[in-house]
């Protein structure tokens, strides 16, 4: 799509087009070869998104060479930075010396058992190339397990782009099929409000064809639309109760809000759990792990033994050697650096700041989050309890993602013109890379953000 005319953009899309015209050359290129000018659904923005060229740390540049303390980290792989110097060195060797053997290798090793003695749930382990992947082996494990076929899931819990995951996740919460998927497939995968906790336990014990229950512990998009400790508790009683397989989507959770995940923190271990991002140190790389009674589904001897058949399962670049070495260890710099920790504390001051800049300037909007992530609510205020009694579970996840499209783009642009940059929720998450000069620099950037929105009409 190209760039809108000069008549029908406000002052801060001029501003950002004045500021970034490398960045629209390359856009105008990408829509030539990409279906929009992007790879990733999330990058798409008019009248156009930034292109980076470099990054370090907290931050990173785009190609008219402006620095943004980035907020997006990496789609919430980078819990460590970009370019951890530890992880960057143990790539680089890595390359030199090979990056695909066909064949097994020690790196792969160490990166199994590095999980597994971090991750509660982790008896065994097999690695992915990606979390989409890493979901759609869980679920098939735990249909091979159960010998059942349906899939429970929760309203706007993000598991991956594959057919099983689709409705009900940013559309067609009446359970109909989006464009591509067949509707007997959205069939097998009912969404259901997490919020709705009777219906959820009815809907376990009564239907007696669900194999699994897949979950985003922390809720949907991070905690956008947040979950109590006491619900997952439930849900590993009732998935327990009923012979049902509970699957962890740890995707982002996992070695970010504590070394052992969720589960780890709030002492709910799952009978699988699925992994990516971090568990890759920020390179391509996914992972499901749990009990080894279900991963003996993946196992040639246990197959053969018990008379089954085994589950297939190559994939070319499964525990790629760059990502093993880089994976094994941005882990153990977690465990021993305290990165978790660190990553929280900064985003609950990050919190703090942006509600102070919000109090000051007398705005209907709230931050929120859990752990090293952040959400900005620029939705109606005073039906989640107000400023002093907010409760985002009283909105439920209409409510939460009710958010104005146009406000958050400009919002978007407007921090990018101040040198910040977020993630379309809106929100961000916070890395251990990041410091205190960061956060005082982004509340600073947010308050000109807004003043810009002010001068232009838009709050």
């Amino acid at each position: 799509m190209d760039a809108p005319r000069r008549n029908d953009i406000t002052a801060v899309e001029q501003a950002y087009l004045a500021r970034t015209p490398g960045s629209a050359a390359l856009a105008r290129q990408a829509r030539a070869v990409l279906p929009s000018g992007v790879v990733h659904d999330s990058r798409w923005i008019r009248p156009h998104g930034l292109y980076a060229s470099r990054a370090s740390g907290a931050h990173k540049w785009d190609v008219d060479g402006h620095r943004y303390i980035d907020y997006f980290g990496g789609h919430g792989a980078l819990l460590l930075g970009h370019g951890h110097p530890e992880v960057v060195e143990a790539a680089t060797r890595q390359m030199a010396l090979g990056t695909h053997f066909a064949a097994g290798h020690e790196a792969e090793v160490r990166w199994a058992e590095t999980v597994c003695r971090l991750l509660p749930s982790a008896e065994r382990v097999r690695f992915h190339s990606s979390g989409t992947e890493a979901t759609q082996m869980a679920v098939r494990l735990a249909r091979a397990h159960t010998g059942r076929g349906k899939l429970l899931r929760f309203q706007a819990h993000y598991h991956g782009w594959q057919d099983d995951m689709t409705a009900g996740y940013a559309s067609h919460f009446d359970g109909t099929a989006p464009i591509g998927v067949p509707e007997a497939v959205a069939a097998r995968t009912p969404a259901l409000d997490p919020y709705d906790e009777a219906a959820v336990e009815r809907r376990l014990a009564e239907d007696r064809d669900i194999a699994a229950v897949i979950v985003e512990p922390l809720g949907a998009a991070t905690g956008k639309v947040p979950l109590a400790p006491d619900f997952l508790r439930a849900l590993r009683r009732w998935t327990a109760e009923n012979g049902v397989v509970l699957i962890f989507d740890e995707v982002i959770t996992g070695f970010r809000v504590d070394p052992g995940g969720v589960q780890a923190a709030v002492g709910v271990t799952p009978d699988l759990t699925t992994l990516a991002k971090i568990v890759a140190g920020g390179l391509p790389g996914g992972a499901v792990a749990g009990r080894a009674e279900i991963l003996e589904g993946l196992d040639f001897e246990a197959s053969e033994r018990k008379g089954r058949e085994k589950i297939y399962h190559p994939g070319t670049f499964n525990a790629c050697p760059v990502s093993a070495v880089a994976g094994t260890r941005a882990l153990e710099i977690i465990e021993r650096d305290g990165a978790c920790a660190r990553a929280s504390a900064l985003a609950a001051d990050l919190r703090s700041r942006l509600n102070a800049v919000i109090a000051a300037e007398g705005l209907p909007w709230l931050v929120y989050g859990e752990a090293s992530a952040f959400h900005l609510f620029l939705g109606d205020l005073q039906a989640a309890g107000g400023r002093a009694g907010f409760d985002p579970r009283r909105l439920g996840r209409e409510g939460l993602q009710a958010q104005p499209p146009d406000l958050v783009r400009q919002l978007r642009l407007a921090l990018n013109l101040e040198g910040v940059d977020i993630a379309g929720w809106p929100g961000g998450l916070v890395s251990a890379a990041h410091d205190e000069a960061d956060l005082e620099e982004t509340a600073d950037a947010f308050a000109a953000a807004v003043g810009r929105l002010r001068e232009q009409g838009t709050v």
